[in-house]
């Protein structure tokens, strides 16, 4: 019974096909229950509104929140931060879920906004990883990031000698991920970045600068195409 109505809520939430494991204790259930009814009061404190449904755990923190967009239900597990400070702010598409302890940070300096952040529909971002969207950050639709994953839309200029790194300033070209894709536990996604649509970066790569094909494998350091999957 407990876990049929766990399943019409996820479905009615998704609009999508979803089923509860029916090896999984009532207790467990209940216990489950509780805690997103916190989590829907807390997104409800934190975003200041009713709808859509915002679901935010202990710890999760949004700033600069009238610069986030939710564009249907989401997931701020606890401990997750989401910083909008930046032109064009966050925009999160329906199902969007943002992993314990994982960061969202849209500007790395005050002295210069950074541009923002845009998340397709069901995308799905692991825990402790981390998005530094200065530079702009797009992912498509369906796409998911493992565990521990950074992005970094900036990069800090050098060639100068008669100045430290710190003073040089950055810059920024962007990141652009396509749709159904994977990103790898502790994969690094550096400034430049264009991957294409249903591709995966194995776990540990750091993929640098550079426009990639639809449907590719990456691996290795720096990160190459090992593999054509379509």
């Amino acid at each position: 019974m407990i876990s049929n109505v766990v399943s019409f809520a996820a479905r009615r939430l998704r609009g999508e096909s979803f089923e509860i494991d029916p090896a999984i204790p009532p207790g467990y259930l209940i216990g489950f229950i509780l805690s997103k009814v916190a989590a829907r009061l807390r997104g409800i404190w934190l975003t200041r509104r009713v709808r859509p449904s915002v679901f935010a755990g202990q710890g999760a923190r949004i700033k600069c929140r009238s610069k986030i967009v939710f564009q249907g239900f989401a997931n701020l597990h606890p401990g997750a931060l989401i910083d909008a400070l930046a032109r064009e702010g966050v925009v999160l598409g329906a199902g969007f879920s943002l992993g314990r302890g994982a960061a969202i940070e849209c500007t790395g300096s005050l002295k210069t906004i950074g541009k923002g952040f845009v998340a397709g529909r069901n995308v799905g971002i692991g825990s402790g990883s981390f998005l530094g969207c200065a530079g702009g950050v797009i992912i498509g639709d369906d796409t998911i990031l493992g565990n521990f994953v950074s992005i970094h839309s900036e990069n800090h200029r050098f060639e100068r000698q008669d100045l430290p790194i710190r003073l040089q300033g950055v810059d920024h070209k962007g990141i652009r991920i396509g749709s159904d894709c994977w990103i790898g536990a502790k994969a690094t996604i550096l400034d430049g970045v264009v991957l294409g649509n249903h591709s995966i970066v194995a776990a540990g790569a750091v993929v640098r600068e550079g426009t990639y094909p639809e449907g590719a494998l990456l691996a290795g350091v720096p990160a190459r195409v090992v593999k054509m999957l379509r």
